[in-house]
């Protein structure tokens, strides 16, 4: 059983920073692309960013592009969306999706992911 626990949520101010991390347990995490989707109040489920299981690849919505770095460290089973100059529109709850994958491959959309982790809450403030 795959099991994701996202943490690093919090309050912020508007042009400061936060680490999201997403903890994957349960089975080999070198074999899973990760994305990073968000839901803020009152609106869709929407993508973020993605990482290709050995992370060598990455996507980037158009929204958080220059401001947010998705990474993994493998030997920790871990991946981190690194959130900088955040805005308040950035508020929202913040999930970890994995997909089985051995192709490299990123995915954007949601319905491609197997496993959820819960979410971590971001608040930003003006």
């Amino acid at each position: 059983q795959v099991q994701l626990v996202e943490s690093g949520g919090g309050l912020v101010q508007a042009g400061g920073s936060l680490r999201l991390s997403c903890a994957l347990s349960g089975r080999t995490f070198s074999s899973y692309a990760i994305g990073w989707f968000r839901q803020a109040p009152g609106k869709e489920r929407e993508f973020v960013a993605a990482i290709s299981s050995r992370g060598g690849s990455t996507y980037y919505a158009h929204f958080v592009k220059g401001r947010f770095t998705i990474s993994r460290d493998n030997a920790k089973n871990t991946v981190y969306l690194q959130t900088n100059s955040l805005k308040p529109e950035d508020t929202a709850v913040y999930y970890c999706a994995a997909k089985t994958s051995e192709t490299g491959t990123y995915y954007l959309n949601s319905y491609s992911y197997d496993y959820w982790g819960q979410g971590t809450q971001v608040t930003v403030s003006s």
